[in-house]
């Protein structure tokens, strides 16, 4: 069993940063890719950004510059440092880790930009 808790979500104006962490448990294989997807009102989910065991990195192009993501994998957890943030930031972000085939994801954490 995997689980992903994910802190950090919040209020934020626009401009702002704020960052968000997942730390995963359970049994997990060495080799894996940690990410970050988020999920609009009325949206589909997309992918923000992933990082493999390695610390290979992919951004999705409307976040590139802004934010950053990283982890630490003693500790298995991943981070999203997301700075200048705007309005259509605004999701529920959902932690996620893949492996072996399977894909595990965190409860969410809500993300509000205000104008």
């Amino acid at each position: 069993q995997v689980q992903l808790v994910e802190s950090g979500g919040g209020l934020v104006q626009v401009g702002g940063s704020l960052r968000l962490s997942c730390a995963a448990s359970g049994i997990i294989s060495s080799v894996n890719v940690m990410g970050w997807y988020r999920q609009a009102p009325g949206k589909q989910r997309e992918l923000v950004a992933h990082i493999g065991s390695t610390g290979s990195t992919n951004y999705a192009d409307s976040v590139k510059g802004r934010f950053t993501i990283s982890r630490a994998n003693a500790k298995n957890t991943v981070y999203l440092q997301m700075d200048s943030l705007k309005p259509e930031d605004t999701a529920v972000y959902y932690c996620n880790i893949y492996f072996i085939g399977n894909d595990y994801w965190g409860q969410g954490t809500q993300v509000t930009v205000s104008s």
